[in-house]
C-alpha cells in the first residue's frame, strides 16, 4: 500500500504511547480513524490531538480488547460508520508482573495472556472479513524485541508476545495469496508508560528510550514497502542479531548481563551453582 489518504485505520490501545502515536501519524496522512481503549479519557485526549491537524471524523470506543463479543462489535460498528477497514493495527498491550516465574501469580499470565495475545487474536478474526473485502488491506500485529528473546521478570510477557509472533506468523502463510499485507511489529524499547512505575524505574530509563513518533513513522514506511517482519527501537538491532547469530546458550548470557543490574532480584534467593 502506498496511499493512505481517506483510508479506514483501526487501532487497539490508542489511548497513549505508541498507539497514540499511530493515530497522530496516520491522520497526518489524510486517514480516516477508528480508536478503541479502555482509558476512555487518554483516547478523548488523543483525538483532541489529531483534530489539531486533521478535520476527518474520529470514531472511537472504550471496552477491553480481550472481550471478544466486544470487539466484534466494535469491528461492526467501524464498518457501518466508514465502510470496510483498510489498516488494523493490533496495538493493545498490558505489562506483566515484573516478577521471577516463581514468585508471578497464575491469574498475572492469565491476564497479560488474555490482553496482548487473546487481544490480538480478537482483533484479527473481527476485522479480518473487512480487510479481505477492501481492495487492499493492511494487518498489522504488534509483538515485542520481547517477543523475539526470554527476558528475566518478563516470562509473562515474553509469553504472551512470542505467542502473537506464531499467531502471525502462521497467518502470513494463510494469506500468502490473498490481497492482505500481514506485518509482524516488535518494538524495541520505545518512550511509553507501559514499564514506568517506581518497581520497575531503573529498567525503564536504561531501556525505554526511542520516541513514539519514530517508530509511527516507521511503520508507515514500512507498509509502503511491504515489509513483512518490523523491528525498530532501542536495543531493537542488537537483539534481532543476537538472535540471528549466538547459540541460544551464549545468547540467555548476555541477556542476563545486560539486565541483571535493571530488574528486581528481590526474589533470587537461591542457591547459586558455582558455590
Amino acid at each position: 500500500m502506498k496511499n493512505f489518504n481517506n483510508k479506514v485505520v483501526v487501532i487497539t490501545g490508542a489511548a497513549s504511547g505508541m498507539g497514540r502515536a499511530y493515530a497522530l501519524a496516520f491522520a497526518k496522512h489524510g486517514c480516516r480513524l477508528g480508536l478503541c481503549d479502555l482509558d476512555k479519557e487518554g483516547l478523548i485526549e488523543t483525538i483532541d490531538l489529531v483534530a489539531n491537524f486533521s478535520d476527518k471524523k474520529v470514531f472511537y470506543d472504550v471496552f477491553d480488547i480481550s472481550d471478544e463479543t466486544k470487539t466484534f462489535e466494535f469491528a461492526k460498528k467501524i464498518k457501518d460508520e466508514f465502510g470496510n477497514t483498510d489498516i488494523m493495527i493490533n496495538n493493545a498491550g498490558i505489562e506483566g508482573g515484573k516478577k521471577p516465574v516463581w514468585t508471578t501469580p497464575t491469574e498475572t499470565f492469565k491476564k497479560v495472556m488474555a490482553v496482548n495475545y487473546f487481544g490480538v487474536v480478537n482483533g484479527t478474526r473481527a476485522f479480518l472479513p473487512q480487510l479481505m473485502d477492501a481492495k487492499q488491506g493492511v494487518l498489522v500485529n504488534v509483538s515485542s524485541i520481547f517477543g523475539l528473546v526470554g527476558t528475566p521478570n518478563h516470562a509473562d510477557y515474553c509469553a504472551s508476545k512470542f505467542a502473537v509472533r506464531g499467531f502471525t506468523e502462521a497467518l502470513m502463510v494463510e494469506l500468502s495469496e490473498s490481497n492482505i499485507q500481514v506485518h509482524l511489529l516488535h518494538p524495541g524499547g520505545i518512550n511509553t508508560n507501559i514499564a514506568r512505575d517506581d518497581h520497575n524505574k531503573d529498567f525503564a530509563e536504561h531501556f525505554l528510550i526511542t520516541p513514539p513518533a519514530e517508530i509511527a513513522e516507521y511503520l508507515i514506511k514500512s507498509i509502503k514497502d511491504n515489509k513483512i517482519r518490523i523491528v525498530y527501537g532501542n536495543k531493537s538491532f542488537k537483539t534481532w542479531l543476537g538472535v540471528l547469530l549466538l547459540p541460544l546458550k551464549i545468547l540467555n548470557k548476555v541477556i542476563w548481563s545486560e539486565m541483571k543490574s535493571v530488574i528486581d532480584r528481590q526474589d533470587y534467593h537461591f542457591k547459586n551453582k558455582n558455590t
